[in-house]
């Protein structure tokens, strides 16, 4: 999936960042928002499973 960058977007989010940021912190960061905004995006498609389901796919305890 890829998503169009939006410049006020990466503005916004560089402009929260410390002084002392790195690029390391700036890609952590593009990383999280854009792993959050698929997550959200799979759940109002109904692309989710039951909690139930995945620790027993993986022997997890509930």
């Amino acid at each position: 999936m890829t998503t169009i960058l939006e410049k006020d977007e990466a503005h916004s989010l560089i402009d929260r960042m410390p002084a002392d940021a790195t690029w390391d912190d700036l890609m952590r960061e593009i990383y999280i928002r854009e792993t959050i905004k698929r997550g959200l995006a799979d759940s109002v498609a109904g692309r989710t499973k039951d909690v139930k389901e995945v620790r027993a796919k993986y022997g997890l305890l509930e």
